[in-house]
């Protein structure tokens, strides 16, 4: 016996393109609060419904994510009568199979069709099955390597066409999902806030929850404005660090092998912050910085206990950290600072170590950062920090304002100090990457990756990452 069920949605715009194409990837763009979401969603599920037997597949960056977002609309908007109807029903997963709403539209009632769910932070399932089409949401979150991975289980060919759809709201214009976009790879769709009912009614006047919320979108400012508002594809003024990724070069909290070389970085600070960042090297030369202090209003002996109190207990109430206290990590093997002569000299004194002066040279230290933001051989970055201690925007890299002075001081990050607060901490970075550039013989350090290469790009990518 057939079940019927009333649902009732009116496409629009991109909407309506989205519905009719059979393109194999297409990402639909557009400012904050369209539709395009529920779009995709709205399609997999007619699609579900009309076609049993073929798999789906709904995906983002982490699974976690997916349950506020994607999995809310479909269960309380889009099959919100199926599921009542009991023609769709969610199920949990097994050490087999992932969970998944199944839709009971196969001979006798049987299960026909399929959504999957998954995240590619746990990609062993997800990538285990095949499917006929796939929705990413929020696609710029990925990599292009999970993009291309993705398009990999499009073969489960229970439908006509197997395709890759998206939805995003715009980021950098030289983000690689816009190339690929720019290289009709994939189609781009532009979604308006017109399309939306709940913000425009049908005679396209605004309503009254849709002017409540372009209020909230109009008083943004900067980058965010022209992302979220006017779906235009721009990088904040002055950016540097195109390469800069928060899906590669942010990464989870991990216990650091003893065996990897520690290196400091400093910018001296009263007023304006004090900032020290610890980095470790892997194997391979990657960077990671996994523990950074930022205090304003503290003298550099405080920031000199406070230090030691982590890394080495017992050893600041000496003030002598080479004879006194147990090290919980391995020391580091240089610490490269700001040249203020006077600071370095009181951090010294309290650390019971020496310092190294910050290389200044701005090309360098910028060409190191931008080095090792990008894919090596591998398909890996050569600097990473922990997701942990970044804040949402970092400068140079993300949405942060970047005037003409900030570019200034940015720039000698690497190798030496600066005083603005958004710049301080990208200081650190370049000066790692920059101070260590074929400096190792000259400050006795023995590494097998010139020094420069190794901390300056890292510290500052970091800083600002």
């Amino acid at each position: 016996m057939t079940t019927k069920v009333l649902h009732e949605y009116r496409p629009r715009g991109s909407a309506v393109a989205l519905f009719n194409c059979r393109s194999s990837e297409i990402l639909v763009s557009g400012p904050a609060g369209t539709g395009k979401s529920r779009a995709c969603l709205e399609k997999m599920h007619i699609l579900c419904l009309k076609h049993p037997g073929i798999t789906c597949l709904i995906v983002r960056k982490t699974l976690a994510s997916l349950g506020s977002t994607a999995l809310k609309t479909y269960r309380e908007i889009v099959a919100a009568e199926a599921i009542e109807a009991g023609i769709v029903e969610f199920y949990g997963g097994s050490a087999e199979k992932p969970p998944q709403y199944r839709y009971y539209n196969g001979p006798g009632g049987a299960v026909g069709s399929s959504i999957v769910i998954g995240g590619m932070d746990k990609p062993s399932k997800v990538m285990s099955s095949e499917y006929d089409v796939i929705y990413v949401q929020e696609a710029v979150e990925l990599t292009e390597t999970d993009w291309q991975a993705l398009t990999t289980r499009l073969r489960n060919w229970k439908l006509s066409f197997q395709q890759l759809i998206a939805d995003t709201n715009p980021d950098k214009p030289t983000h690689w999902l816009k190339t690929r976009c720019s290289e009709g790879t994939t189609v781009m769709l532009e979604s308006r806030h017109e399309e939306n009912p709940e913000i425009f009614d049908d005679n396209g006047k605004v309503t009254e929850h849709g002017r409540e919320y372009i209020t909230k979108l109009d008083a943004l400012t900067g980058v965010r404005k022209l992302r979220l508002r006017k779906g235009l594809w721009v990088a904040a003024e002055g950016v540097i660090y195109d390469e800069w990724d928060p899906s590669i070069h942010l990464i989870d909290r991990f216990q650091v092998p003893d065996s990897w070389p520690r290196w400091w970085a400093v910018d001296f600070g009263y007023t304006h912050p004090f900032v020290l960042q610890r980095w470790a090297e892997d194997g391979d030369g990657r960077l990671f910085m996994y523990a950074e202090q930022y205090h304003t209003h503290m003298l550099v002996e405080d920031h000199a206990r406070s230090v030691l109190d982590l890394v080495c207990p017992g050893a600041a109430a000496n003030s002598a950290a080479g004879t006194h206290g147990t090290w919980r990590e391995p020391k580091p093997r240089a610490i490269i600072c700001d040249h203020d002569a006077e600071d370095r000299a009181t951090l010294e004194r309290h650390l019971g170590m020496s310092t190294v002066a910050a290389n200044k040279a701005v090309n360098i230290g910028i060409q190191s950062v931008q080095s090792r933001l990008r894919l090596a051989g591998d398909n890996r970055a050569r600097l990473f920090r922990n997701a942990r201690q970044c804040t949402a925007d970092r400068p140079g890299f993300t949405g942060s304002k970047f005037t003409h002075m900030y570019r200034r001081r940015i720039r000698r990050v690497c190798m030496g100090r600066h005083t603005e607060r958004t710049t301080r901490k990208g200081t650190r970075r370049r000066y790692g990457c920059t101070a260590l550039h074929g400096s190792a013989e000259r400050f006795g350090i023995t590494s097998g990756h010139s020094v420069d290469q190794l901390l300056g790009g890292a510290i500052y990518a970091s800083c600002n990452a």
